[in-house]
C-alpha cells in the first residue's frame, strides 16, 4: 500500500478521483481539494492525497456532487501557431478555442509545440490517455518533418543513431527519407518516446533546423483527410485499434462514451 493507491479496496488520491471521473485534470484538482472546495460525504478536505473510493464515497465540489463523466475521445488536425494547454498567461490562441462550447473538460494526449501541427488527441479519460503516452505501451508517434537541407549520409545517419540530451538519449525508433528537393528534404520520423522537443533537438544537433513538423499518426490512427483546424470524435473502431496497440486488456464498451457527432467542429 502507499499514499496514492490501496488496490485492495479500489481507493485512491482525492485529486486523482477527480481526476479518473473526468471531471478536471490532476493538477486542476489539487488546487480545487487545496482551496477547500472538494468535499467527501460532506466533509471538505484540504490534502489531495487523502484516500477515497470513488464510486462509494460521495465527492462534491462546491457542493455539486461528481459523477463519472461521459468519456470523449477527440482527434483535431492542430494549426501552427496554436499552443496546447488552456490559457496562456501570453495571451496567445490555445488547442482550445476549436472545440464547440458544449465539449466539456478535456485534456490533450501529449503535446505538440506552438510550431508543430498535426494529430493530437484530447480525452477526459486520463487513464488512457496516460497510457496512450508511455513508452512501455510502445504507441508509436509518427511525424513528416521538413529539414532545411539536402541531407547527407552522415547527418542521416546522425539522425538515425540520436544524439545525447541532458535529459538522456535522444533518438527516434526510425528515420527515413520521404522526398528530397533542392533546398530541403522531408522526413519521416517514429518515436516511441517523445521527449521535449526531441525531433527539433535531434535535428539540430545535426546541423539542421526544422522548417515544418506535422505529426501524421498515433499508432494505427492516421490523420487522414481531418482538415486543419477541425476536429471530430474517435470512431469505436479507432478507439479499439488504439488500446490494441498499446496491448490494453480493458473491455471496450460503448455505454457513456460521447461523441461530437452532430455539432460543428470549427
Amino acid at each position: 500500500m502507499n499514499a496514492m493507491t490501496d488496490s485492495a479496496t479500489s481507493r485512491v488520491a482525492l485529486a486523482r478521483a477527480l481526476s479518473k471521473l473526468g471531471y478536471c485534470s490532476r493538477s486542476a484538482a489539487v488546487e480545487l481539494v487545496k482551496a477547500g472546495r472538494v468535499t467527501v460525504n460532506g466533509t471538505s478536505y484540504s490534502s489531495p492525497v487523502r484516500l477515497v473510493t470513488p464510486g462509494k464515497d460521495r465527492i462534491a465540489v462546491d457542493g455539486k456532487p461528481i459523477v463519472s463523466e461521459a468519456r470523449i475521445y477527440l482527434m483535431m488536425n492542430k494549426p501552427r501557431g496554436l499552443v496546447t494547454t488552456a490559457s496562456d498567461e501570453h495571451g496567445r490562441q490555445t488547442v482550445y478555442s476549436l472545440l464547440p462550447g458544449d465539449t466539456g473538460w478535456v485534456g490533450p494526449v501529449g503535446r505538440l509545440d506552438k510550431a508543430s501541427e498535426g494529430l493530437l488527441l484530447l480525452t477526459n479519460d486520463t487513464e488512457w490517455a496516460a497510457n496512450i503516452t508511455d513508452p512501455q505501451c510502445h504507441v508509436e508517434k509518427t511525424y513528416h518533418v521538413q529539414v532545411n537541407a539536402v541531407l547527407k549520409a552522415s547527418q542521416l545517419h546522425t539522425l538515425q543513431r540520436g544524439v545525447q540530451g541532458k535529459d538522456g538519449v535522444l533518438n527516434a525508433k526510425r528515420v527515413g527519407i520521404l522526398r528530397q528537393g533542392e533546398k530541403n528534404t522531408w522526413l519521416e520520423v517514429v518515436l516511441e518516446e517523445g521527449k521535449n522537443r526531441e525531433i527539433r533537438r535531434i535535428v539540430e544537433a545535426s546541423g539542421m533546423e526544422v522548417l515544418r513538423l506535422v505529426r501524421v499518426a498515433i499508432g494505427p490512427l492516421t490523420l487522414g483527410q481531418l482538415p486543419k483546424g477541425k476536429v471530430r470524435s474517435l470512431s469505436l473502431v479507432e478507439k479499439q485499434q488504439l488500446d490494441a496497440a498499446m496491448g490494453s486488456v480493458r473491455r471496450i464498451s460503448t455505454r457513456g462514451e460521447r461523441t461530437l457527432e452532430g455539432h460543428p467542429s470549427r
